[in-house]
């Protein structure tokens, strides 16, 4: 088991930092093509891109967890992909329809003016419409991992992120697309990933039946139960980008929004390590628990738990001695006021991740184990409650810096709230025994 398990977790974060390449790439090339404004366009995007992959992982991966446990209860699961994928579908349509008919209103809802309109419309326009894909990606990717093939949804991640790097360059520089050329490339990765999934979908080892069984709300609704751990932690950065750039166009402007664009960019990583850590134990983590084995769940939790700390503590490490060197990757223009103001941030922000990782283990092992009450508490509360009440509040007592302090008091919140809630829990099953 132990060995699965580093398979399964190493295979996963593997994957997901693959995955958050494809925002890290466009990053790095718009800095270069457009500068602090085209950092501030990506930022004000960002919770766009956290609302599409929210519902995605909450469809993809609340769907495939199901899969997971009842396949291991013995049951019949072979209309669960065909589901999943018709309902990222149709959850896809409004994206698309507010992509070709109104993408600048759009940016300028999300706190654009018109310079920062004119220069990212058509790449918002090219995500939106692009939306299907990035949302069917995390069924492909979760239900191979679920269906004992974590390396292929690996391979697919990585070869995705690799395209998006390549065509990044290609397409923005050498075809002259712009930022267009960004959207595009990032557009076209989440296909390239699915292509290789389908490997597995075709081989003799896949499980997953392809079945149509008439879409039914009521077992979508079981599914997002079990993937709304997965909806809020994607959601999350999207609702904390929003948040944070009004209250810091308030008090830095643009060049501060640009600031926390470097910031948010380079916490994608991190959330993707914690995210991949928690999806890869998922499948083992349901699996055990569907065949009633008690004990193995006990030490996957233990395990991922070790896991996490060890990685919060490199994670600090190297933000700490590198911290101006991250920041002189999305620096192209050298402005000096950006530095100082994300120099600060990145280490401030970056102490929530002491707690965050050990919240997002959590969340993700109660939805693992079909306990949604307590899963759906926790994410709500890291992704979006806790975190904008300590946001408004601590950015009026402390300015600046307590916007970046607000995620360490957030996560803290929400981890004496799961233990509390936990403990309940514990105390009400002892009490029906």
């Amino acid at each position: 088991m132990l060995k699965r398990f580093t398979r399964y977790v190493t295979q996963s974060v593997a994957g997901m930092i693959g995955i958050s390449v494809y925002i890290l790439a466009d990053t790095f090339f718009i800095s270069v093509y457009s500068g602090a404004d085209g950092l501030a366009v990506l930022n004000l995007i960002l919770p766009v891109y956290g609302l599409i992959y929210a519902i995605g992982a909450m469809i993809g991966i609340g769907s495939a967890t199901r899969y997971g446990i009842s396949r291991a209860k013995g049951e019949n699961t072979d209309h669960y992909f065909v589901q999943s994928v018709t309902w990222s579908i149709l959850a896809a349509v409004p994206f698309m329809l507010i992509g070709i008919f109104i993408p600048d209103k759009a940016l300028a809802l999300l706190g654009a003016d018109a310079g920062l309109i004119g220069l990212g419309r058509n790449y918002m326009r090219i995500i939106l419409i692009a939306t299907p894909f990035f949302m069917s990606n995390y069924t492909f990717t979760a239900f191979a991992r679920n269906d004992g093939a974590p390396s292929i949804a690996m391979i697919g991640s990585i070869s995705g992120s690799i395209f998006n790097i390549i065509f990044d360059y290609i397409f923005m520089f050498p075809v002259g697309l712009g930022f267009s050329g960004a959207g595009l490339a990032t557009a076209i990765c989440p296909i390239v990933t699915m292509s290789v999934c389908t490997i597995h979908y075709r081989s003799s080892r896949n499980h997953v039946g392809f079945h149509w069984k008439k879409t039914s709300f009521r077992h979508l609704i079981s599914c997002c139960q079990l993937g709304v751990s997965a909806f809020v932690g994607e959601l999350s950065s999207g609702v904390i980008a929003i948040v944070f750039n009004f209250l810091i166009l308030g008090i830095a402007g643009n060049v501060g929004v640009a600031a926390y664009g470097v910031v948010a960019n380079l916490s994608i990583v991190a959330v993707a390590i914690f995210n991949g850590l928690a999806q890869g134990a998922q499948p083992l983590i349901s699996e055990s628990y569907g065949k009633g084995q008690s004990t193995q769940v006990k030490k996957l939790l233990k395990w991922s738990l070790i896991v996490c700390l060890a990685v919060e503590t490199l994670i600090q490490l190297v933000i700490w001695t590198s911290t101006d060197t991250l920041i002189s990757i999305f620096n192209s223009e050298n402005n000096i006021q950006l530095l100082n103001y994300a120099h600060t941030g990145l280490r401030l922000y970056f102490l929530g991740f002491i707690v965050a990782g050990i919240n997002v283990v959590l969340v993700a092992y109660f939805s693992a184990v079909d306990e949604p009450k307590i899963a759906i508490v926790g994410s709500l509360l890291r992704g979006i409650v806790a975190i904008v009440i300590c946001a408004v509040i601590l950015a009026k007592l402390f300015g600046l810096n307590g916007i970046w302090l607000s995620l360490l008091a957030a996560e803290a919140v929400t981890f004496l709230t799961i233990l509390f809630l936990a403990y309940k829990d514990r105390r009400k099953r002892m009490a029906v025994v």
